[in-house]
């Protein structure tokens, strides 16, 4: 089995790469090979290959910067994913795509879920959303992930630029009014690969929109306050303390996209159609910075971090014991 996996130089896509190993042949394209503003390119590609499964882990992503190219951030996010629809339905294979907590306002008390109306508060969500339309009304086999606060141990994210910031500072502010899931990339890519593989073998049509964060909740203050204690744990030298970061309002942010102030996601039927519940959020970001420790060789970690109730990976976690 061919799976065309577009987007793979991305966060999300090496992962991918990785995972969606074990159920066939993976075809890496990054940006390069498959670039998703020229659609007419990327749809010789397609029926060239004519892959059983297409993986669309590429978007425009750079939030305040479609506020000004909303029209790049609509071919990229919407019409490229339509026409990928499009040849899905055409080719019998199953599109694969990812989308965003950004498509709602963050006006719900609670948890979204995957019946709750849209309202996308920037140009962003509203070209995620038109994608996630198209997909879902081209009567191709799909699943799509919606998803929220992404990260891996790659590229520019919230941990690093913490972390940075607690190198620098003594003290700084974070936005403690928007709340949400903060999901490893290693998550999504792992439950990609096991929901693709039952969407494959049953014979039930499992088609559709599902929300995938890791469990838990927390806002950006509290996030910076756990990434920060635990680089402490594992011996990082930090000026900064967690008692020393400050909470601030969204509204002082200065950035010209609005956030959704909640952007906590109900997982209830991704799990009760897959059977596969997500870990909590402090999983991966315990690995995350993990995985950096071993890089940046910080101060050696202490017996205090032996407390801690999230281990580090397998691999490594024998070194940790006394």
């Amino acid at each position: 089995m061919s799976i065309l996996l577009l987007g793979a130089q991305g966060q999300l896509g090496w992962e991918l790469g990785a995972s969606l190993s074990i159920l066939g042949r993976v075809l890496h394209f990054g940006r390069k090979q498959a670039d998703l503003t020229q659609i007419d390119e990327l749809e010789k590609l397609v029926r060239k290959i004519r892959p059983r499964v297409i993986i669309n882990a590429a978007a425009h992503t750079k939030v305040d910067q479609a506020e000004s190219e909303p029209e790049l951030a609509q071919l990229i996010n919407a019409e490229a994913p339509a026409r990928l629809a499009a040849l899905a339905r055409e080719i019998s294979a199953w599109l694969v795509h990812y989308s965003t907590d950004y498509v709602f306002d963050g006006q719900k008390d609670g948890p979204y879920g995957e019946e709750d109306p849209p309202a996308p508060l920037n140009a962003y969500g509203r070209s995620k959303l038109a994608g996630d339309r198209a997909i879902m009304g081209s009567g191709c086999r799909h699943l799509i992930f919606r998803t929220s606060w992404v990260f891996s141990h790659t590229g520019r994210n919230f941990p690093r630029s913490i972390l940075e910031l607690a190198r620098q500072k003594d003290s700084f502010e974070v936005v403690a009014d928007q709340y949400g899931s903060p999901t490893g990339v290693e998550m999504i890519a792992s439950a990609t690969a096991l929901a693709l593989s039952q969407a494959l073998s049953r014979p039930e049509n499992i088609s559709g929109l599902y929300n995938l964060v890791a469990d838990g909740y927390v806002d950006w203050h509290g996030y910076a306050i756990y990434v920060v204690q635990r680089a402490l744990d594992l011996g990082w030298k930090l000026l900064a303390r967690p008692e020393k970061i400050k909470a601030r309002s969204a509204d002082r942010s200065g950035r010209r996209a609005l956030r959704p102030a909640n952007s906590r996601l109900n997982t209830e039927k991704f799990v009760r159609t897959f059977q596969l519940s997500p870990p909590p959020w402090q999983y991966y970001v315990d690995r995350v910075i993990w995985a950096w420790t071993r890089t940046e060789k910080p101060a050696p970690p202490t017996r205090q971090m032996l407390g801690l109730r999230f281990l580090p990976p397998m691999s490594e976690s024998h070194k940790s014991r006394p």
